[in-house]
């Protein structure tokens, strides 16, 4: 059994895909593939000058020919892929469903739902692969996707597109009997886009720090089992402080 762990993320050049690649980076036994729409980003640039088992690729949400390409990297420089984590995710638009712009809930089905469906079907061969008996597949999603446990954020094509990569997450766990599929509510986390979000809602930033999240999303991933975690929807943390929008709940209702 190979004794090191490859991980794949995608949307890796800010916000909580950066903190995930810096995070693993620093641990022993791991090679990082940082996919990007622009790999030559200067936050990637400096990670891989400090850490020499980040490689970052070309990986564009969606797009086809990038995912196949990032994915046959991965094979040439590791050889084997362990970990995928669909991190790459967009939420730019707020307002009532009754005036949303089709043309928003298009882009965000085509990066947040489409982007996770591509992103398995080029690693899904070299991932179930695993020589580590334990292939993981990771959406992070959101809990404004839970249908259950709705709170209202005026969020359409966010929410939407991302119940949407929840139910993808089902159906990986039924098709798949050696993969661990699990979706992971990040929190609502101070990154550009958290804190567009955090704006709508009259608050000064979102509330949870990324290195916070990054810690919660790693714990879930860490050790997940196919019996224990598999198919499930994750809190990165469960929260009952009064906030409408914390969960209490490690696991969180579809």
């Amino acid at each position: 059994m190979s004794t090191v762990t490859v991980y794949l993320i995608s949307g890796a050049n800010r916000g909580i895909g950066y903190g995930l690649v810096a995070s693993l980076a620093a641990r022993p036994n791991t090679i990082v593939f940082a996919g990007a729409r622009d790999p030559a980003a200067q936050s990637l640039k400096e990670l891989a000058a400090k850490h020499s088992n980040v490689h970052p690729v070309k990986l564009t949400s969606g797009d086809k020919a990038d995912n196949e390409a990032a994915v046959a990297e991965i094979q040439k420089t590791a050889g084997q892929l362990d970990v995928v984590i669909a991190n790459a995710g967009i939420a730019n638009y707020y307002g009532p469903l009754a005036t949303t712009p089709l043309s928003e809930y298009r882009e965000h089905w085509e990066v947040n739902t489409l982007g996770p469906v591509v992103l398995f079907q080029a690693t899904h061969t070299l991932l179930l692969a695993s020589p580590s008996g334990t292939p993981t597949f990771a959406l992070i999603s959101t809990g404004a996707a839970s249908i259950s446990a709705y709170y209202h954020m005026q969020a359409g094509p966010y929410g939407s597109s991302k119940a949407a990569a929840n139910f993808l997450v089902k159906a990986l766990d039924a098709e798949n009997p050696t993969l661990i599929a699990l979706a992971i509510h990040p929190g609502w986390v101070a990154t550009d886009m958290g804190n567009v979000g955090a704006g709508f809602a009259g608050l000064p930033q979102a509330p949870v720090t990324t290195e916070d999240s990054v810690k919660g999303i790693l714990s879930r991933i860490d050790g997940a089992t196919r019996e224990k975690t598999g198919g499930r929807f994750w809190n990165w943390k469960a929260e009952s402080n009064g906030k409408p929008w914390d969960i209490p709940t490690e696991e969180i209702p579809w």
